[in-house]
């Protein structure tokens, strides 16, 4: 079995036949099921709810947990072609799918207790439960040290207070994951039912950007959790940033699918468009941009092929994950911009998926760590000295 799409130096020998039919099922699911109706969602800005129970149906929640907690138990590669085809779809598709696996689930199955595990993460991984991860707050987004959200104990368990920003399914979710500093100051997680009274959660409006996913504030205002909700095995900001690496790692992948699936579109447009009695991607200039684009695919792929093999294998260190979520991101944004040149005023039409990948990954580019804050984690990997402090 061989890759599907764009292959150029034969990387589908490493991967195994799962992983593979993994991605051939992903990109049919994606085909039927997505493109029809993506460009109307990200028109009208609505997500495509009904497809929270086929994810579950098909094992894309919390696809790289263990089965035991009824998930898939895929490795991470598998895991990561499933991000790279869903984005393909649309980043608003996959946010969801990253989302709910690497940034709800991951934190239950990593710093929760047994019960837990078995009390939500089956719920979630079958889509039976939608969650949500709150972090991120009006004033703090790249130094969330700073967080004012807050826990005080009282009986029985703790009353929050404060407010996070920027938060995809905030408005749907069932459950949410939300990092609040205790009462001497350290940042710990709790799963916060979003039915509790106190608890809201507007939806962001006038996004011209990830226009298919709900994003929303999240507001807390005296919300008691009960003390069973206290994530136990984790203290501070390691917690957090672990399931960012997690998410991370899948937007890594995702990028990839959008850069991919422009070249694609650009290539197939410039052996169609014909101008000056010869089709365009006969011309020397438009095949130099589409041979940019192929090289820094290729580069792009093998770069989520080692980094997928090292988390696989346990060697993974957190830098990698920088390198592949910067590299990656950028890669799709200069694709963006260079297939809707060659597409000339039809790349700004919906008749191409052009402008909503490139409107999309604008947001890539910046959630989940900045260019700039992936950009110095490297640095300081390099020189063992910290610039952002």
């Amino acid at each position: 079995m061989k890759l599907i799409g764009l292959d150029y130096l034969g990387i589908s020998e490493f991967f195994s036949d799962e992983e593979l039919l993994v991605q051939k099922s992903c990109r049919e699911f994606v085909e039927k099921e997505v493109a029809p109706t993506i460009e109307e969602h990200f028109k009208n800005g609505t997500f495509p709810k009904d497809l929270i129970k086929k994810f579950g149906d098909l094992g894309y929640l919390g696809m790289n947990l263990p089965e035991k907690y009824g998930c898939a138990g895929l490795s991470n590669i598998a895991y990561g072609l499933l991000c790279q085809e869903l984005e393909r779809g649309d980043s608003g598709v996959r946010s969801f799918v990253s989302v709910q696996g690497s940034l709800v689930m991951y934190p239950i199955y990593a710093y929760g207790n047994e019960d837990q595990k078995n009390k939500w993460l089956p719920r979630l991984a079958s889509g039976e439960l939608v969650g949500c991860f709150g972090l991120t707050e009006p004033n703090f987004g790249s130094n969330p040290s700073g967080m004012l959200t807050n826990i005080k104990k009282t009986e029985g368990g703790y009353i929050l207070n404060g407010s996070k920003m920027w938060i995809t399914n905030g408005t749907i979710a069932d459950i949410a994951i939300v990092w609040a500093k205790d009462e001497e100051g350290v940042v710990r997680g709790i799963v916060v039912d979003t039915k509790s009274e106190g608890f809201s959660a507007p939806i962001q409006k006038g996004k011209w950007s990830l226009r298919a996913s709900i994003t929303s504030e999240l507001v807390f205002d005296n919300v008691f959790v009960p003390e069973e909700n206290l994530l136990p095995n984790v203290k501070g900001l390691k917690g957090p940033l672990g399931c960012l690496n997690q998410a991370r790692f899948g937007i890594g992948w995702g990028a990839l699918g959008v850069s991919m699936e422009l070249l694609e579109v650009a290539v197939e447009y410039s052996k169609q468009r014909v101008m000056f009695d010869k089709p365009i991607g006969s011309f020397q200039l438009i095949q130099d941009k589409l041979v940019w684009m192929l090289n820094e695919i290729t580069k792009a792929q093998l770069l989520a092929l080692h980094v997928g093999k090292n988390k696989d294998d346990g060697s993974l260190k957190h830098q990698q994950v920088s390198m592949i979520k910067r590299n990656n991101v950028w890669c799709a944004r200069e694709c963006a911009k260079l297939a809707r040149e060659i597409l000339g005023a039809n790349g700004i039409t919906d008749d191409y998926p052009i402008m909503r990948h490139m409107m999309n990954i604008e947001s890539v580019y910046t959630y989940e760590g900045t260019n700039e804050m992936h950009t110095l984690i490297l640095g300081q990997d390099l020189t063992d000295i910290p610039a952002f402090k």
